[in-house]
Formats: structure tokens, sequence, C-alpha cells
């Protein structure tokens, strides 16, 4: 088994905690995981991209080649569509259907939204919804690994884990409310 996933967004809204969740859960099942980063200027909202690869045998690159990625999880819809390249065919997009407007001539949603839905797999989730949804406002990263955990090769027990293991310098509440984005993700 071989996993690439692309994660996308824009500085400030969690893409890295993303990828550490993920990490940690494939981890938590002994699989391998390989990880690279980019990051924009991230602290003035630049764009923030990371190359996620699980695998239950040796993996011999951080980077995730052109045309072979099985998933692009963005937290960002234009960003989702800057990293199309990476999916492959049959690869699914998973992205925030909320927009992080950055740039004074960010394009009409609409139009992003259906350029994704044009995509043969594809899934805009509403992420500030199940975030408010969960007590929390700024568990819109943890929604979309809940909406991404249906097609991911580790299991929602694992990812639950892992934000417990990610945040447990935080209070037990913030810890439940994570995890119950994740829950209200994956029931989309």
């Amino acid at each position: 088994m071989k996993y690439d996933i692309i994660l996308c967004g824009v500085g400030g809204q969690g893409v890295l905690s993303v990828a550490a969740a993920i990490a940690t859960a494939a981890g938590i099942e002994n699989l391998n995981v390989r990880q690279s980063e980019v990051h924009g200027m991230a602290q003035r909202g630049g764009a923030v991209l990371s190359h996620l690869r699980i695998s239950d045998t040796e993996i011999h690159s951080d980077l995730v080649a052109e045309g072979s990625a099985d998933m692009v999880l963005s937290m960002e819809p234009l960003e989702s569509l800057r990293y199309i390249s990476f999916l492959k065919p049959e690869g699914i997009v998973i992205s925030a259907q909320e927009p992080f407007i950055n740039i004074p001539n960010y394009p009409e949603l609409d139009k992003i939204h259906t350029e994704i839905k044009k995509m043969k797999n594809s899934k805009l989730v509403d992420t500030a919804h199940i975030a408010k949804e969960s007590q929390n406002p700024r568990a819109s990263n943890m929604a979309i690994v809940g909406a991404a955990s249906r097609y991911l090769p580790v299991k929602t027990e694992s990812l639950k884990k892992a934000v417990a293991i990610l945040f447990k310098n935080k209070s037990d509440e913030i810890i439940n409310k994570n995890i119950r984005a994740i829950e209200l993700g994956g029931s989309i």
C-alpha cells in the first residue's frame, strides 16, 4: 500500500497541523511516513504546501510526483486548483469551500467552486460550519481531516489519538473539540 497526499492552504490555516495529524496517525498504525513542506510567506497569508507519503513499505522520496497524488487536501479552494497537477486521474480533491482572500484580484468564488466540482472525484466541505458546530471555530483544519478520513489509509480512531498526542499541551476541552470536528467532518 502506498498513499500520497498533497496538503495545501494559506499560512495560518493549520495545514501543517493537518499533515502532522495524518502522519502521526500513520505512525500509530506502524506505517512508514515521509513528509516535506514548503512555507511561502506563511505569516503573511502566503501559500503553504506539504507532501505527505504513507506506505507499508519503505519510502525513498519525500516528494509526491506530479500526476501521482491520491489526494489533494486543501484548506483553501483556490489553492486546491493550484496543485491539481499533482493529482492522479482517479485521485480525489477535498477542499474547504471557504476562501482565504489574500490577494486583491481573488477570482470569483463561484467560478472556483465550479472548477473543483468539474473534477471526477471532488468534495467541497463547509469547514467553518463544522468547526462552529464542534464549538471550536479554529478547528476547520480538523474538520477537513474528518472529511478526508474515509479515504485515508488510517483509521479514524488513530486520527483521534493523533490529535490527543499533538495537542497534549492544550486543555482536554480543546482536544475534545478538535476530535469532535474530526467526527463531524467524517459524517458528511
